[in-house]
């Protein structure tokens, strides 16, 4: 097998691995925070602003992910 087959190997798996553990990450946030202003309405706006503020978090590993796998592709 040829380098270049590896090497997309490579990204594919960097990204498709870096963005599986946000995506679930951001899934049982939401579906935390949902569960949590069903329980006291009057705390949403702090859930939210938490919420978004976790999101953005998980997302910027996400991004790390995708700068790695265009790395290994193009570098």
């Amino acid at each position: 097998m040829e380098p270049e087959t590896f090497t997309n190997l490579a990204a594919a798996l960097a990204i498709g691995l870096g963005a599986l553990g946000p995506g679930l990450g951001i899934g049982i946030l939401a579906a935390k925070a949902m569960e949590g202003i069903a329980r006291n309405p009057e705390a949403a706006p702090q859930i939210q602003t938490a919420m978004i503020l976790a999101i953005a978090f998980a997302e910027a590993v996400a991004i790390y992910a995708l700068v790695v796998a265009l790395m290994i592709k193009f570098v």
